[in-house]
């Protein structure tokens, strides 16, 4: 078993990605509770795993997972608590290209390749 930086282990990492049950539950306001599980989409580039907000900025777990910076997620029948660290910079060009390569039949893919979602991409770890 290979354990990456994340401590999330490669093998882990890889079964979150390939699956489509992404949870996402940030910690509330409180530090302590998580909030209630959103389903989001989730890629994997070079070993780490991301995911966007539809919404952008605005979104409410989108703010949460930033202002907290912890949660946890629920996914290939795994739940993990997690970190959450904001992505910006060249590695959205081959996020972009996951979620296309992902994700490339749905309606929603140009809204998750978009500036608006770009703009709210998280790394989980």
């Amino acid at each position: 078993m290979t354990v990456n930086a994340n401590g999330l282990t490669i093998e882990e990492i890889e079964q979150i990605a390939q699956k489509d049950d992404f949870h996402i539950a940030p910690f509330r306001e409180d530090g302590k509770t998580y909030g209630t599980p959103t389903w989001i989409w989730i890629v994997m580039v070079d070993n780490q795993l991301y995911v966007r907000a539809y919404n952008g900025t605005k979104s409410r777990w989108y703010q949460s997972a930033i202002k907290q910076k912890a949660g946890k997620i629920e996914a290939a029948g795994m739940v993990k608590k997690v970190r959450f660290e904001p992505e910006t910079g060249s590695i959205n060009k081959k996020i972009d290209d996951a979620y296309r390569e992902k994700y490339s039949n749905s309606p929603y893919l140009l809204s998750m390749i978009s500036e608006r979602a770009k703009a709210a991409t998280i790394r989980v770890y």
